[in-house]
């Protein structure tokens, strides 16, 4: 993969809390149309990496480049609203009806109330949630399947290219995550999104990567596609096959 189809670089980023090194010197492009995986367990940096894409939080060394600019001389609203951003329990605004969480991007950049009400259909309608049923609720009238819904129609409603996802099915039963996984992986294909997307659960990244960052201690230990992954000879990946599929 070429440097020229790259849409986000890190170039040596630390980010240190106080004496503590959140990430060591992180080198990695992430390319246009592909689903990278930061695989790890807690504490290893995998959310912080992400948090630094949209300039949540500022790297304390190195550069963080979104589509060949430093997230240093982005602005940072323009920036995210430029990016899609789905969280686990998919915050959205419970005083807001699902159409108003859904246009809520498209409304702080103006839309017209007609393009908004479009958008927010096709949405809903993408997401396998119909408008006619779902716009006039609010998101406690949902189950916790169709809330994660509309945080993935709201991630994309002002179309953005890239998506940052921090485990967005992890508070979900085993069915209901089963079957969103596979509903976002044809979605992200079909749209052809870049998507970055935060898990620890080994099934869950061999499910969804183009390739799978396999972080420790602020590094990545192995970056592959994953059937590469799973024949590996690191003894991190190893260890992590034995934890999780046996």
């Amino acid at each position: 993969m070429s440097e020229a189809e790259s849409i986000i670089e890190f170039q040596g980023v630390d980010f240190t809390i106080g004496a503590t090194k959140i990430l060591d010197n992180l080198n990695l492009l992430i390319n246009k149309g592909e689903t990278l995986v930061l695989l790890g367990e807690s504490g290893c940096g995998k959310t912080t990496t992400l948090k630094l894409i949209n300039r949540l939080i500022e790297p304390t060394g190195g550069t963080v480049l979104v589509e060949n600019k430093s997230t240093a001389v982005w602005d940072a609203i323009k920036l995210r609203r430029r990016i899609g951003y789905v969280l686990q329990e998919a915050g959205l605004f419970p005083h807001f009806t699902i159409a108003e969480n859904v246009a809520l991007i498209p409304s702080l950049e103006n839309w017209n109330e007609a393009d908004k009400k479009a958008r927010t259909a096709e949405m809903l309608e993408i997401v396998g949630l119909h408008p006619n049923k779902f716009a006039a609720r609010f998101p406690h009238e949902l189950s916790g399947g169709q809330r994660q819904r509309v945080g993935v129609a709201r991630a994309l409603a002002a179309n953005p290219q890239i998506l940052l996802l921090d485990e967005p099915f992890g508070a979900l039963d085993p069915i209901t995550r089963h079957n969103l996984q596979k509903e976002f992986a044809n979605l992200v294909k079909r749209l052809g999104k870049t998507a970055v997307f935060v898990t620890h659960d080994l099934r869950e990244a061999m499910l969804l990567g183009s390739r799978i960052a396999l972080m420790d201690k602020g590094k990545i230990v192995l970056l592959d596609t994953p059937e590469d992954f799973l024949k590996s000879d690191e003894p991190l990946v190893k260890a992590y096959l034995e934890t999780v599929l046996n």
